[in-house]
């Protein structure tokens, strides 16, 4: 039987209410919690906890605070900053590109809840990935959720709403977001 993790990693309908994805979430709680309460001296441009999570080059920077669901499903590029309060909700793959700057409170969802009540309720979700190109920037309060890819080089606008795939070089602004 395939456990609800695999199916979270094949972008299958599973439940998030499982004891292994908790214990996950927790972990990654913890490693949140550790590179936010740390003096930003001591814990550097990443908390040891948090790296030892995600796939990450060796000079990214976060900013605290920050907050993702699991860890395990970030891969950051090549001098990637997040800047504070950013979260990532990756039941899915998030992959950021080399140079790529997210201003604060950017959020990146890759969860999304099943439609039909009866089924939310029993935590029956499916995650979606999203893939952010290199040297791309995305303006402050921006939303980018699942299924979604961005090309390299593009401008997501400040408290945009990404919904739809962006192209290379493009920039788009608005709820939801538009080419400009």
């Amino acid at each position: 039987m395939t456990s609800e993790r695999e199916k979270m990693a094949a972008g299958a309908w599973y439940s998030c209410l499982d004891p292994e994805l908790e214990e996950m979430r927790a972990r990654a709680r913890t490693a949140v919690h550790a590179h936010n309460m740390a003096d930003p001296a001591q814990r550097g441009a990443m908390g040891a906890e948090l790296r030892a999570l995600m796939t990450v080059a060796p000079d990214v920077f976060i900013e605290a605070p920050f907050h993702c669901a699991y860890g395990v499903n970030i891969k950051l590029g090549k001098a990637v900053y997040l800047n504070a309060g950013c979260t990532i909700l990756d039941t899915g793959s998030v992959s950021i590109g080399a140079r790529t700057m997210l201003g604060p409170s950017v959020q990146i969802y890759c969860a999304e809840h099943h439609k039909d009540a009866a089924l939310r309720a029993q935590g029956l979700e499916i995650a979606k990935p999203v893939t952010i190109g290199s040297n791309v920037w995305i303006g402050g309060a921006a939303i980018i959720l699942g299924g979604i890819t961005i090309g390299d080089g593009a401008i997501i606008g400040a408290g945009s709403v990404v919904t739809r795939d962006v192209l290379s070089g493009a920039t788009v602004v608005g709820n939801p977001a538009r080419a400009r």
